[in-house]
């Protein structure tokens, strides 16, 4: 008879999951969310774990703490959430959900696009911003124009979309439907090659990509290779005119290089929503801090995944993933 299986869901708080026709059949439990400080005595006795951004580090991953342990399920693309070598060590299946969320996260990045382009969030709150002194009126009031707010780092008006030179760095799925969509809007796209290395065939080398675009839109996963990619050197190569929109994981920016790049005016904007250390509060990053204040610069809570499509591929891809697995046959595997 097959043997009985205990799912724990880690990360229960983004989306929900299907019951499975697992043989032997199992028990569930499904926590919210889950602090590393409870991380190991809630999947101590889990043969199955599902998770999505909360890490589970090589300690977790040991025989003592979890024996059971043989499968976990990244309810995402990007993976760098889970110990791959000590899940690898251990002989514990690691698969993701790859694919789940490129029309929403292309989306969002030609949203924050936009965003950081036409400084909606500032033109907003100014706009709507009364003063509590009875004498005095709206900015737009009192001045009778804002245009200087949404001009760009070297005092010039901003680009229209046929104007703009798009850079995408990473070009797996997400890269390509971004190059669609940004190809539509009438923008020029090039497709970066990987840093160091010499550009193929309808490819610009890395550094060419970062100094000819005005828009330069990252969707690439964290590895150690991508860890700071972007830092103070790479920003200095791009334009006073350029944008730098991230979707990809968090990491790949050093946060603070960009925002001394933002304070300097080395480029005109940024617009984020994944962050080295999530989900982002008091201290974990510098772009949270008062230095930030006043700036070009949009964040989003790493909500570009988002949406009803997205939530419907996430559960159908956990329910075949582990049904899958639990008969054998292994899908989406990337240890």
């Amino acid at each position: 008879m097959a043997k009985s299986h205990h799912i724990v869901d880690i990360e229960a708080v983004h989306c929900p999951i299907s019951e499975f026709d697992i043989p032997g059949g199992y028990t569930l439990s499904a926590y919210k969310w889950t602090e590393q400080s409870d991380l190991a005595s809630r999947i101590k006795h889990a043969t199955i774990v599902l998770t999505t951004t909360i890490r589970i580090p090589a300690a977790v991953l040991s025989p003592e703490v979890t024996p059971n342990l043989r499968l976990i399920v990244i309810m995402a693309s990007g993976t760098d959430c889970v110990d791959k070598e000590a899940a690898k060590a251990r002989g514990i299946t690691v698969c993701n959900c790859p694919g789940t969320n490129i029309d929403s996260v292309s989306e969002h990045a030609i949203g924050l696009y936009f965003a950081a382009r036409r400084r909606l969030v500032g033109l907003h709150n100014t706009t709507v911003s009364v003063p509590e002194d009875i004498t005095q009126d709206t900015e737009w009031k009192m001045h009778g124009g804002l245009n200087r707010m949404v001009r760009t780092a070297d005092g010039e008006a901003p680009l229209t979309c046929e104007d703009e030179t798009v850079g995408i760095i990473g070009y797996g799925s997400l890269g390509k439907r971004i190059h669609t969509l940004a190809t539509s809007l009438g923008m020029d796209v090039r497709v970066a090659e990987r840093k160091g290395e010499a550009p193929r065939p309808g490819r610009v080398s890395f550094e060419e990509t970062l100094k000819s675009s005005t828009v330069v839109i990252l969707c690439l996963p964290r590895t150690p290779q991508t860890t700071d990619l972007i830092s103070t050197a790479e920003l200095h190569l791009m334009s006073r005119q350029a944008l730098l929109i991230h979707v990809g994981r968090g990491g790949i920016v050093d946060e603070q290089a960009l925002l001394e790049a933002l304070k300097g005016g080395v480029i005109s904007g940024a617009a984020m929503d994944v962050y080295a250390i999530e989900p982002a509060g008091r201290g974990t990053t510098p772009l949270l801090g008062p230095d930030a204040a006043g700036l070009n610069l949009v964040m989003t809570p790493h909500l570009a995944w988002y949406s009803k499509k997205t939530l419907r591929n996430l559960e159908a891809a956990t329910k075949t993933t582990v049904e899958s697995w639990s008969g054998g046959n292994i899908i989406n595997q990337v240890v």
